[in-house]
C-alpha cells in the first residue's frame, strides 16, 4: 500500500493549526499532496480525502469502521447540543434515534411547510423593504437569513404558538454557535467558572427549558396534529425525554446557521453572475403568483432554475468544508491505508471543485447540471457531496433545499440587489462555512411597476 503524502515539520505543524482553527485554506494546501494527505499527530492525527471516487468508497462503507462520537465531536458540538446528540452517536444508539426523528421529515410534512417558508420571507423581506424608505441601502442580508430560516426551524417544530418565541430562541443559540466556530484549542474544557464555556451552559440551560416546557406539553395536552414535529417524535416514545430534547437542539442549531449561511453563499454567487437574478426573477414571476396559502411541491417543482442555482452553490460553497469520523480500526482506501485512531476528514468542498469532474470548477454555472450523459451524471453525482451519504446524511438536506429555493426566488422577486465587492469573500469558519463579513449589498426595492407577486 501506498505511505499516505503529507507535510513534514513546520510545515505539518502550520497545515495542523490552520486546519483546526480555519480549515478552508488547510484544504486548498492539502490538495498539493493528492488525493489525501495526512498532517497533525496523535491524538489529533488527520487524514484529508478530496477525491470524489474515495469519498464514494469512503461514505459507502460499513459504519462499525468509524465512531462519530469521538472526542471532538463532544468538546464542541456535542458540549452545545447534548452527548445523546444523533451528531455524535454511533451504532444502535445512532440507528434509534435519528430514525425516530428521520419520521418527523416526512415528505408531506415537507409539503405542508411550503407556505410557511414563502409566508416567513415575506414578513422579512417587508421588514426589509420598509427600513429602505423608498431608498437604497446596504444591509447584510446574511442576518435577514437567519431570521427567516430561525422562524421557519421553530415553527416546524413547535408550532405557531411557539415561532412567536423563534428570535429567543435564535439569540440564545448564537453565542454556543460562535463557541463551536472558536479553534479546537479554544472549545477545550476546563473548571474555571468564567470564560465563554460557562456562558454556553447557561444558555443552553436556557434552551433546555424552552424546549422540556414543549416536551411535557406535547405529553399532557397532544394536539393530535400528523404534522407537528416534535408530537410524533414524542408519540413514537422510542427515546427518552432528555434524548428528545437534544434531538431537537440538534435540529435547530444545525439546521439555522448552516442554511442560513448558505443562503448568504446563494446571495453572492446569483447577484455576481450576469444574467442569473433576472431569470430567477422571470422564473418566480411565473410560478410565485396568487395566494400564498395555496403553493404546493407542484410549484417548487416549477422553480427549476432557481434549484439548479442551489445545487450548483452547494456544489462550490458546501455547509461544511468537512466531514470528520474516527477511524476505529486500519482502513483500506483505495492505495492508501488510513490507520486506527485517526480523523478521517472527508470534504465536499474539494470533491465540488475537482477540476477533474468539473470543467471551469470556480465558476458559478447552473446550467452544467443540465443535460448529463450517463457517465458525467455519475462522476457529479458522486463529486455532489454537501449534506454527505448513507447512514450519517444530514437529516434536514430535503427541508434545506426547499427552503433556499423558496427563498432566494422570492428575494429575487421583490428585491434589486448590487454587489458591494466584485468578487465574493474568502470563506471561513470551523463548523459552518460562511462568506467573510456576511452579505452586504446596496438594497432596493423592485419597482411595483414590475413586480409581480
Amino acid at each position: 500500500m501506498t505511505s499516505l503524502p503529507g507535510p513534514r515539520g513546520l510545515a505539518n505543524l502550520e497545515m495542523t493549526r490552520s486546519f483546526l482553527s480555519d480549515p478552508t485554506p488547510a484544504l486548498e494546501a492539502a490538495r498539493e499532496y493528492g488525493p489525501v494527505c495526512a498532517f497533525g499527530m496523535r491524538p489529533m492525527r488527520m487524514v484529508t480525502v478530496g477525491d470524489p471516487e474515495l469519498i464514494q468508497r469512503l461514505l459507502t462503507m460499513k459504519a462499525e469502521n468509524f465512531r462519530w462520537g469521538h472526542f471532538v465531536q463532544r468538546i464542541g458540538p456535542a458540549f452545545v447540543v447534548g452527548r445523546s446528540s444523533m451528531l455524535a452517536s454511533d451504532g444502535a444508539d445512532h440507528k434509534r434515534r435519528r430514525g425516530s426523528v428521520q419520521k418527523g421529515f416526512a415528505r408531506p410534512r415537507l409539503n405542508r411547510w411550503i407556505p410557511t417558508i414563502v409566508e416567513r420571507t415575506d414578513a422579512q423581506l417587508e421588514a426589509i423593504t420598509t427600513s429602505l424608505d423608498d431608498g437604497t441601502r446596504r444591509r447584510d442580508l446574511y442576518s435577514d437569513a437567519r431570521e427567516i430560516i430561525i422562524g421557519i426551524t421553530v415553527n416546524a417544530l413547535f408550532g405557531e404558538q411557539t415561532a412567536a418565541r423563534s428570535r429567543e430562541i435564535g439569540e440564545r443559540f448564537r453565542r454556543p454557535q460562535a463557541f463551536i466556530e472558536q479553534s479546537a484549542v479554544r472549545q477545550l474544557p476546563h473548571p474555571l467558572p468564567w470564560g465563554k464555556r460557562p456562558q454556553v451552559r447557561r444558555d443552553r440551560r436556557s434552551l433546555h427549558a424552552i424546549v422540556d416546557a414543549e416536551i411535557a406539553r406535547r405529553r399532557q395536552q397532544p394536539s393530535g396534529d400528523p404534522y407537528d414535529v416534535l408530537e410524533a417524535i414524542v408519540t413514537d416514545a422510542t427515546l427518552t425525554d432528555d434524548e428528545i430534547r437534544d434531538q431537537v437542539l440538534t435540529l435547530i442549531g444545525a439546521g439555522y446557521d448552516t442554511t442560513a449561511a448558505t443562503f448568504a453563499w446563494l446571495l453572492w454567487s446569483t447577484v455576481l453572475t450576469s444574467g442569473v437574478w433576472e431569470r430567477l426573477r422571470i422564473e418566480a414571476d411565473r410560478v410565485l403568483r396568487g395566494d400564498v396559502e395555496n403553493l404546493g411541491p407542484d410549484a417548487l417543482a416549477q422553480l427549476e432554475f432557481a434549484g439548479r442555482c442551489v445545487r450548483e452553490s452547494l456544489r462550490l460553497h458546501p455547509a461544511g468544508v468537512v466531514g470528520v469520523r474516527q477511524a476505529v480500526a486500519d482502513v483500506e482506501l483505495g492505495e492508501y491505508t488510513i490507520p486506527a485512531g485517526a480523523m478521517v476528514a472527508w470534504s465536499p468542498y474539494l470533491a465540488g471543485r475537482d477540476p477533474a469532474v468539473w470543467r471551469d470548477p470556480l465558476a458559478f454555472d447552473p446550467d452544467r447540471h443540465l443535460d448529463h450523459s450517463l457517465e458525467q451524471a455519475t462522476m457529479t453525482e458522486q463529486a455532489w457531496v454537501p449534506f454527505g451519504r448513507g447512514p450519517h446524511m444530514c437529516i434536514g438536506f430535503a427541508l434545506a433545499q426547499m427552503e433556499l429555493t423558496l427563498m432566494i426566488s422570492r428575494f429575487a422577486q421583490r428585491l434589486d440587489l448590487t454587489a458591494t465587492a466584485p468578487t465574493a469573500p474568502r470563506p471561513t469558519g470551523l463548523i459552518v462555512n460562511r462568506p467573510t463579513g456576511g452579505a452586504p449589498f446596496d438594497v432596493q426595492t423592485r419597482a411595483p411597476s414590475t413586480a409581480n407577486a
